[in-house]
């Protein structure tokens, strides 16, 4: 009786946690400062100016490549965005800097450099559209 009480248990964290990961895998956040991501992402070549998609990518991430996918349909649909793709295990001390612990990761980075949103997991189009625009609008062109 006592093992099956421990299987119902674990049945019931697993799902619960995989539930949450489901809930917040793809979803774009705020982004709050990090220490040191400014310099960081001057290391990888992003500068001001423009809008810029970061993604920290793997050789071995099938979900990369589904999210460079998303990334290059953004870039066609919004003007004045840029495209950047950062191999995480190259540039390991970047990916620490930016707190990036999983890939795909993707930073949208503001035309001042900052880091406006994130997102772990492949991203919705339309979401990601959405929050580029948001940071387009006002731009000149």
């Amino acid at each position: 009786m006592t093992g099956l009480a421990v299987v119902a248990g674990v049945l019931v964290v697993a799902t619960a946690v995989g539930l949450w990961h489901r809930r917040r895998d793809g979803r774009i956040t705020a982004a709050g400062p990090t220490a040191g991501a400014s310099a960081a992402l001057a290391g990888l070549g992003v500068t001001t100016g423009a809008p810029v998609l970061v993604q920290f990518s793997s050789a071995v991430c099938a979900p990369c490549q589904a999210t460079r996918r998303v990334l290059e349909r953004v870039g066609r649909t919004v003007d004045g965005v840029r495209l950047l793709e950062v191999d995480a295990e190259r540039h390991l001390a970047a990916a620490r800097a930016l707190d990036v612990w999983r890939t795909p990761t993707v930073l949208l980075v503001d035309g001042d450099g900052r880091i406006a949103r994130r997102v772990s997991g492949v991203p919705d189009a339309a979401e990601l559209t959405a929050a580029v625009r948001e940071l387009t609008t006002g731009m000149p062109r």
